[in-house]
């Protein structure tokens, strides 16, 4: 095709992933540090106290208990094994 003329068309920017919603209503169970969620000390929809171990997040090789701030039921926002920031949700007591 040479000397054909060539027109280019506008490409539209890909669209950024949506963030996975989370719950506002109730506390949230934010990272202290960045780490990987090891594994879960209750299971989803459990009823907790204040204090009570909900999960464990390694940081370092090292296994860190987070504990409910509130009393409440769980609900996990992070999976087991998924890596996270300092601030990320882990989990929503409501």
């Amino acid at each position: 095709m040479c000397g054909a003329e060539v027109r280019w068309a506008p490409v539209a920017a890909p669209v950024a992933a949506a963030k996975k919603a989370v719950a506002t209503n109730g506390t949230k169970m934010e990272a202290p540090m960045p780490g990987m969620i090891k594994s879960y000390k209750v299971a989803e929809g459990a009823t907790v106290k204040k204090g009570d171990v909900v999960l464990v997040l390694e940081a370092m090789k090292m296994d860190n208990d987070m504990t409910a701030p509130c009393d409440g039921v769980v609900s996990f926002k992070a999976a087991v094994g998924s890596n996270v920031e300092t601030g990320a949700v882990m989990a929503v007591i409501s």
